[in-house]
């Protein structure tokens, strides 16, 4: 079934070929600025390509051994890996320990929520932060020789997870409060419970917890979502890496669907019996979901949410309907797997306590994209007894469908995407705009997947019917969708490119990966495997929405050589963007790294940080 689904890169060339979209990739270098000729822009549209992305003085791409900033923006280094969360204890390399990590920021930052210090509140100077630790890398963290695989493993996981901190902004700095009653680290070991109809199953059962219902830790956190109730989503990925051995029979086809079986990543497996199929076969099942946990109240649970099914999460992006409504929207992020949403059957309200609108997130509907090439999009609901979803086909109970949704996609008949990673409601036209980054592995096109391979990623936009008590009506189940950019060189014809206004010499991009919106609407991409793709080191774009320049985006942040930029987050005035740096020097042997930002010295290793952006004039980050 899987195999006869038309990809969404088939389904996008054949649309774009009769609207005759691709004619649009035929550039220009006018004075700097890339642009379409078929677009037929006036002078002074072409003049307004200056202002793209905001007023700020685009950079130019490179392979920098630090980071580089757009000109009157300052760059604070909010929290390393290893930094201690309590007290100033310096960071020792050769004397890390597993207890000592689980008081450390972890390792390979990833995902940013800031909430203001009160629940609901608006401060933009003093708050929490909340960071996804994704993964770790061995050959970056230890000096050879200096510990034993075993106190790697043990180290390695308790760098995984998140991190809470206090963080202010005093005299124009951002930095961690130490000792603050908030800050906690969520590690490999930390307690958790289910919820929702998988909660239980016996798919979901160990020799540890034989009722189903405690899972033990969460890993590979790569994005999330900020919940209306102030509690902070937090997604499960790469799972498949830290598990090895054959599934039992009768098991095989749910678990290969997963790629649980394959050779580890990691060595967990010989030190930790759960990640061993051998002695748990069930233990991947309680990995793949999406995680919640409020920042406000260090003693409250983790809560896996098993409505909002089972797969490599990139995203949890929570959006309120007009009518109350919860909805999440997610990415499989995996060359050809699906884009997801949930909608809440119960509606959300202010006055509502923590416990009852999490509860928000336990009843509802799981829907999978399936795209068509007349630029629609249709939610295919993912519920027992429709359709081929029954126990004929492998599905017994609604259980099975958010266990193993992969398997439950197929069945429907989604649209396999170019690797679906973040999702991002726009603020104000409601629009929903999906990152896809990329798919090597792509042999034909499809609607919303134009190239085959597609090695430089794309983004679109969703656009939902409109609400009768206005705004969008995101439980809608019919969607349209248009491309809001073919990301690569539109110089360059073998790139196949396009953008929706002219964009300049160093505004195009490749390969995104993290959305974020901020007060004026402008859309802000983060890239993942531009240094393989067009041999620059990875960015932060800023790109409009609307109007005259849309879909034209400009360079303001470029990372170390190595490095990943992730999980971008403004304060709510605008103020302060928040971003990720991951991997810095990653791919570089002990000793000779290829950066050691982000303190740039001798003798030390590079770190992966958190840092803080703001302008010098405190104005809004992108100003002039």
């Amino acid at each position: 079934m899987r195999d006869s689904l038309p990809s969404f890169s088939q389904l996008l060339e054949r649309r774009m070929s009769r609207r005759d979209f691709l004619q649009h990739s035929g550039a220009a270098v006018l004075g700097g600025v890339v642009a379409s000729s078929v677009l037929g822009r006036s002078a002074a549209a072409q003049d307004a390509v200056d202002s793209v992305g905001g007023q700020f003085t685009e950079i130019s791409k490179n392979v920098s051994a630090s980071h580089r900033v757009a000109p009157n923006h300052v760059v604070d280094v909010v929290a390393r890996w290893g930094d201690h969360l309590i007290s100033p204890w310096p960071f020792d390399i050769y004397k890390m320990t597993a207890d000592e990590q689980k008081w450390r920021f972890g390792y390979n930052n990833d995902y940013i929520a800031y909430l203001p210090m009160q629940r609901g509140g608006e401060s933009s100077s003093h708050g929490l932060l909340c960071i996804n630790h994704e993964y770790t890398n061995a050959a970056l963290m230890f000096p050879p020789d200096a510990y034993s695989e075993q106190k790697r493993v043990a180290i390695e996981m308790n760098a995984h997870g998140c991190s809470i901190i206090e963080v202010k902004k005093q005299s124009g700095h951002w930095s961690m409060v130490l000792d603050s009653p908030y800050a906690r680290r969520i590690t490999t070991h930390s307690a958790a419970r289910f919820s929702g109809p998988a909660r239980g199953h016996a798919h979901l059962r160990t020799l540890d917890d034989p009722e189903g219902e405690y899972p033990k830790g969460t890993l590979a956190n790569c994005g999330g979502g900020i919940t209306p109730w102030g509690t902070v989503l937090t997604c499960e990925e790469n799972f498949d890496a830290y598990f090895v051995g054959r599934p039992s029979a009768g098991y095989v086809n749910y678990y290969e669907r997963y790629g649980i079986g394959e050779k580890p990543t990691y060595a967990w497996y010989k030190y930790d019996k759960r990640f061993n199929l051998a002695h748990e076969r069930f233990e991947p099942n309680r990995f793949g979901w999406v995680v919640e946990y409020d920042p406000y109240d260090p003693h409250a649970p983790l809560i896996k949410h098993t409505a909002l099914g089972r797969f490599k999460h990139e995203s949890a992006t929570v959006h309120q309907n007009p009518d109350g409504r919860i909805i999440v929207y997610s990415g499989d992020d995996q060359a050809s797997e699906y884009l997801y949403r949930y909608v809440s059957n119960g509606a959300y309200h202010a006055d509502m306590t923590v416990n009852e609108a999490r509860r928000l997130l336990e009843d509802g509907v799981l829907y999978v994209a399936r795209f068509a090439e007349d630029g629609t999009m249709r939610w295919l609901p993912l519920v027992h007894g429709q359709g081929k979803l029954t126990a004929e086909h492998g599905f017994p109970t609604q259980a099975e469908i958010l266990i193993y949704t992969r398997l439950a996609a197929d069945v429907v008949g989604a649209t396999p995407m170019d690797r679906p990673e973040d999702v991002e409601v726009h603020p104000k036209t409601g629009s929903v705009f999906v990152a896809l980054t990329m798919n090597k592995e792509r042999k034909e096109i499809s609607a919303a997947n134009e190239r085959a391979p597609n090695l430089y990623g794309h983004i679109i936009e969703l656009i939902a019917p409109s609400h009768a008590l206005g705004g969008k009506d995101h439980t809608a189940e019919i969607f349209t969708w248009e491309v809001f950019l073919l990301g690569g060189n539109p110089e360059q014809s073998s790139h196949n490119a396009s953008y929706l206004s002219p964009v300049s010499e160093q505004g195009w991009l490749a390969n995104p990966d993290n959305l974020a919106c901020d007060n004026s609407g402008r859309l802000w991409i983060c890239t993942d495997g531009q240094y393989e793709s067009i041999g620059a080191n990875e960015g932060v774009y800023a790109a409009d929405v609307d109007g005259s320049r849309k879909g034209s985006s400009r360079l303001f942040f470029t990372a170390p050589k190595g490095a990943e930029v992730t999980g971008p987050c403004f304060t709510p005035d605008g103020t302060t963007l928040f971003l990720s740096v991951q991997h810095p020097g990653e791919g570089s042997p002990w000793g000779a790294f290829t950066t050691t930002w982000p303190d740039l010295q001798n003798g030390v290793v590079p770190r992966p940080s958190v840092i803080a952006i703001t302008h010098r004039k405190d104005k809004p980050v992108g100003s002039a």
